[in-house]
This record gives C-alpha cells, sequence and structure tokens, in this order.
C-alpha cells in the first residue's frame, strides 16, 4: 500500500511540476526576420533574460521569402508570426496600407533617432543601414570620395550592383541615386561597363576576391568580410544610401504584450549595442559605432542621407528595375 501511494504522490508531483512549468510560460512570441543569425540570436537572448516567462521563436529568412510566406498564410486566413522585422522599407509600406500591421507607438521614440516623417506608429526604424563604395584594396590604390569616382578608368568593366530584381536593399539605393543624380549616372556606369551581379553578399564576396575591383555594398556584410581578414574598404560618398531597418507588430497579435516588450527592448540601448557590434549602425546616438569599422558617425545619417518617397518608391518599382537592368545591359 505504502508502494502504491508514493507512486502516486511521485506521479503527481511529476503532473503538477509540468503544470507548473506550462503556467511559468505565459506568453509566446512568433518573429519573421531577415537579420542574420548571429545578431537575431543575441537579442533573442537578452530579451529572454529580462522575460523569461516568454517563449520566443523566430525564423531567419531573406526579405523576399519572408513576404511570400506572410501571404501564404493570410491566403489560409492567419499570419503566424506576432513581429516582423527586416530591411525592405517598400513593404513596411504596403502591409500598412493593406492594414496589417498594429499601431504602437514606443514610449523609446525620444530616445532614437527616426528616419519617418510620416511616423505613425505602424512600424519603427530598429536599425539605420548604410550602403557605401567597397573596394578591393589590392585593386584600387586611390579611395573614392565621390559617386562618379565610380566613372574612372580603374573601375571600367570591374564594378558591380547587386540586382535590384533580387535585393531589395539594392533597390532602394538604385532608387536614392536616380532620385540625386538622374538616370544618366545608370547610363555613364553602362559606359563604364558596370555589372549586374546577384545578391548583396556575392558582389561583396567578388569584391574581396578581385573578381570586381568595387562594389555597392551593404555596410553589416563588408565589415563582416573586413573583420574576417579581406582586403577590402568601405567608403562612403557626401550623400549617403541609407536603408532603415523597420519593426512592426502584425494586427490581431496574440501575444500583444509580449510583441510590445519586444519591440521596446530591441530599442533599447543594451540590444542596440549588439547591433553595433555587427558593423552597422545604431538608431540610439548614445550608442558609439563599434572599433573598427569605417562607419558615419550616427549623428550625421540623417543629415547626409538621400531623401526619398517610399510610397512613390514602392508604386514605381518593377518599372525602375526594369530600366534599370535593360540600362546596365544595354537593351535601353
Amino acid at each position: 500500500m505504502r508502494t502504491r501511494i508514493t507512486v502516486s504522490l511521485l506521479v503527481l508531483a511529476l503532473v503538477l511540476g509540468a503544470a507548473g512549468q506550462a503556467l511559468a510560460v505565459k506568453e509566446s512570441l512568433i518573429i519573421y526576420t531577415s537579420m542574420k543569425e548571429s545578431l537575431i540570436g543575441g537579442i533573442v537572448e537578452g530579451f529572454n533574460k529580462k522575460y523569461p516567462d516568454v517563449a520566443v521563436d523566430y525564423q531567419s529568412a531573406g526579405a523576399g521569402k519572408l513576404m511570400a510566406k506572410i501571404a501564404a498564410e493570410r491566403e489560409s486566413g492567419k499570419i503566424l508570426a506576432d513581429v516582423i522585422w527586416t530591411s525592405e522599407v517598400p513593404d513596411f509600406y504596403n502591409m500598412k496600407k493593406e492594414g496589417i500591421l498594429e499601431q504602437y507607438r514606443t514610449p523609446l521614440l525620444n530616445e532614437i533617432l527616426n528616419p519617418f516623417d510620416d511616423y505613425e506608429g505602424y512600424f519603427t526604424a530598429a536599425r539605420l543601414g548604410t550602403l557605401g563604395i567597397a573596394v578591393n584594396t589590392e585593386l584600387i590604390k586611390t579611395p573614392p570620395t565621390q559617386w562618379s569616382d565610380l566613372l574612372k578608368p580603374e573601375y571600367k568593366g570591374a564594378f558591380g550592383v547587386a540586382d535590384p530584381a533580387l535585393s531589395g536593399t539594392s533597390y532602394m539605393s538604385v532608387a536614392m541615386l536616380e532620385k540625386q543624380f538622374g538616370w544618366e549616372f545608370f547610363e555613364k556606369l553602362y559606359a563604364n561597363q558596370a555589372r549586374i551581379g546577384k545578391g548583396s553578399g556575392q558582389v561583396v564576396d567578388d569584391t574581396a576576391s578581385g573578381e570586381l575591383a568595387a562594389s555597392l555594398a551593404v555596410d553589416y556584410i563588408t565589415n563582416d568580410k573586413i573583420a574576417k581578414g579581406a582586403h577590402i574598404a568601405l567608403y562612403y560618398p557626401p550623400e549617403l544610401l541609407m536603408a532603415p531597418s523597420p519593426i512592426a507588430i502584425f494586427k490581431g497579435s496574440p501575444n500583444l504584450e509580449a510583441a510590445k516588450n519586444f519591440v521596446d527592448y530591441l530599442l533599447s540601448h543594451e540590444a542596440q549595442v549588439l547591433i553595433a557590434k555587427e558593423g552597422t549602425l545604431s538608431v540610439r546616438t548614445d550608442v558609439k559605432n563599434q572599433e573598427g569599422f569605417m562607419l558615419p558617425e550616427v549623428s550625421e545619417v540623417l543629415k547626409r542621407a538621400i531623401k526619398i518617397d517610399y510610397v512613390e518608391m514602392m508604386a514605381g518599382k518593377e518599372a525602375l528595375i526594369k530600366r534599370f537592368t535593360d540600362t546596365l545591359q544595354g537593351r535601353k
């Protein structure tokens, strides 16, 4: 009889323990992001230390794949994610227009740099990505100081731009350069035999290998290569290409409080230090650039950045990509 009672008590204890663990996790949170694993993993780890009762899951993939996944989920009746964080700004304007984003004005707004003049709280910049000219230092001895330097003989047939049909960041950069310098700039690039590469990572890889002498390059991709010993350097002409990385909460999220807490944590000093360590720019002026990276000062970014109408950019995407591709492939 004693054995039977002891076993029953043990089973009851295990059941109660499991129930206690289940009750300890009050909320769950699913994040879709285009940020690389080393960045999002560290941020989730820090968030969980502050909010141990939230079970966090995330999917890291290219923005295009994530948007396709969201479209499929909407078709089936429910978006599975609570939060989305990518660098494709036009996607956020489109999602806002379609009414699938929750309006949330973070209380940390007065602590960060906000690049959106029409900010309403449907999405908030969590990183200020930049693009500059990455050069192979063994092939290019004189650093470029202007965008027009790309038209010089040393870049002939050796400057690459990621395909804007494949890279949203490249598309935004092409749109900004076209606004600043007009289409003639791309016609001159074609005359100097500029090349269209594949993804943003590939053109930097090709610059590091010497396949290209230079490329239009994303900051954190380039700085990661530099940190690993690649013979490349990143330079910024006065007219800065800045691509914010917004974060947003999906409307109808069943874990709204956890989602709001994650947005606030991402904008906190602690999380923004992790962002700076990845070789890109924080949205906070009290977070310094990581030493060893060639990045513009955060306080100068909004002053130097080429201004763009993201709604107009979104509407003209297909036409601009076609014209850019036709121009650089000589089909104009």
